[in-house]
């Protein structure tokens, strides 16, 4: 019994190393059983693509709201109408969208559809939570109600948009 052994012949490791035998091909992991599931949820609601010419910038984030208004959060001062224009053609208003330039004036641009909620007197904040009747304002635990969110889910989140307009998530437990 030798005290090294090897795992293969040597006539086979020297074919192997000198490039004569040829390598099985890799499977793809996702090829095996078990690696399959479920898909993720959708995203967006709507991905389109655009021509827009005079948009500075090679991407914007916005909001549109209800009555058509677009809030630019990310992005540049040039109007992005055009890009709103595409998306209403899937989408109605209120949505959030990201738009990317792909190339010279072709824009890609994904939207999901929002609720936008006008609260009557609302919080010094910008982001409200309100669970099992504790409510929260920038993660600042605070008295007091919002009407306008109690009742909706177990878990409501609610960011402001702008002024007295805010964007509201709502789930269930």
């Amino acid at each position: 019994m030798s005290l090294f052994r090897r795992n293969e012949p040597l006539h086979e490791r020297l074919a192997r190393e000198g490039g004569l035998v040829e390598r099985e091909p890799r499977k793809a992991p996702w090829s095996e059983v078990g690696v399959h599931g479920m898909q993720r949820p959708r995203e967006w609601d709507a991905t389109v693509t655009a021509i827009a010419p005079n948009i500075d910038g090679d991407g914007a984030i916005f909001v549109a709201l209800p009555d058509g208004t677009l809030i630019v959060e990310e992005g540049p001062d040039s109007s992005l109408q055009p890009l709103a224009d595409a998306v209403e053609q899937e989408v109605a208003p209120p949505y959030r969208a990201r738009a990317a330039r792909q190339h010279d004036d072709l824009w890609a641009v994904q939207a999901k559809r929002i609720d936008v909620v006008k609260l009557k007197h609302p919080p010094a904040g910008d982001e409200i939570e309100l669970a099992g009747g504790e409510l929260r304002v920038d993660g600042a635990r605070v008295f007091g109600s919002v009407p306008e969110l109690a009742g909706r889910a177990d878990v409501v989140r609610a960011e402001r948009l702008d002024g007295d307009l805010w964007e509201v998530q709502a789930s269930r437990l």
